[in-house]
């Protein structure tokens, strides 16, 4: 298998890889999830239902800015209806759900949403809810996925162009897992990237990125115009 320099594989896809199309089936958690959202972050404002699902039927519950959370929070249901495909001695890491936290002044509506530049997170936070059970593979913390190879930017409003996988540190430590009769269910926050960072994490792994982070406050609430947090030449050692 191929390896980063950081040792962690490297997985690639492309459309024969796909599974055939299947109505969306699964053991719906959707109850559970709803109620674990706004124990931990608050009231759900809405709920996108999808109308045509392939795989998993997927939705995307959406809480208001808040005092407490100022800014738009919008977290899947459905990505853990089926268990995804684990590699093996791999445990724990079967079912997951995704989110992702936009500013106060983010346009969110479906009129809105039919402007590429509001849009672009919402459709990434389905694309990759959906990606693991199209692709019978598995998504799980410090995972990175490129939109595209190679990678191009979000949309026309950023530069950001890649997504890792990380736990939220804004709805503290009893959100991240939900624990049920039948099932474990991970929640991973989506923060995009630039090129500089993704290579650091390639060659250094996930742990490289977050001195960077720390340093210039980055949080799970998407900045797309926000400072790269590697300096490159510290990044290709002159200095």
């Amino acid at each position: 298998m191929e390896k980063s320099e950081s040792g962690s594989p490297i997985y690639r896809y492309t459309n024969e890889d796909k599974n055939e199309f299947k109505g969306a089936g699964g053991d719906s958690s959707m109850e559970e999830i709803s109620d674990h959202i706004e124990a931990h972050i608050g009231e759900i404002h809405m709920v996108f239902h999808e109308i045509v699902s392939e795989q998993v039927h997927i939705d995307v519950h959406w809480v208001k800015p808040t005092k407490e959370h100022p800014f738009h929070t919008l977290i899947t249901s459905g990505m853990s209806d089926k268990p995804m495909n684990t590699p093996e001695g791999v445990e724990g890491c079967d079912y997951a759900e995704l989110s992702i936290c936009l500013p106060e002044e983010w346009k969110i509506s479906e009129e809105d949403f039919k402007d590429e530049n509001n849009y672009w997170p919402i459709r990434f936070l389905k694309y990759l809810a959906r990606f693991p059970h199209e692709y019978n593979t598995w998504l799980s913390y410090g995972h990175t996925i490129p939109n595209g190879n190679p990678p191009e930017a979000f949309a026309e409003n950023t530069k950001l162009n890649t997504m890792i996988l990380l736990p939220s540190i804004l709805f503290g430590d009893k959100f991240p897992i939900l624990e049920l009769e039948n099932k474990t269910i991970i929640f991973y926050t989506l923060i995009p990237l630039y090129d500089e960072e993704v290579a650091l994490k390639m060659a250094k792994g996930v742990d490289a990125l977050f001195d960077g982070f720390d340093k210039f406050g980055l949080t799970d609430v998407l900045q797309i115009n926000r400072p790269n947090t590697i300096v490159k030449k510290k990044f290709l050692g002159l200095f």
